[in-house]
């Protein structure tokens, strides 16, 4: 599994230490705004092209991971 440093960063000298996608000055809140307010993923990336996709699973795989727990393979 990924690390949350490979994918979420925070630095004072960026939004003031608001984490935001590793190599871009997007905010992870942002995403879960999207999705929250009934907007797809792909309204997302279109709006915040320096994020990819791949980052975005990697953030929701991490927030489930930190929420329901590690899950199995076979039973996801």
């Amino acid at each position: 599994m990924m690390s949350a440093e490979s994918v979420i960063t925070s630095s004072p000298a960026v939004l003031g230490g608001t984490p935001v996608f590793a190599g871009t000055r997007v905010p992870v809140q942002t995403l879960f705004d999207y999705l929250e307010a009934g907007q797809s993923l792909v309204d997302f990336l279109a709006d915040f092209p320096t994020v990819s996709r791949e980052q975005t699973r990697d953030v929701l795989e991490l927030s489930k991971a930190a929420l329901i727990g590690p899950q199995d393979e076979a039973t996801s």
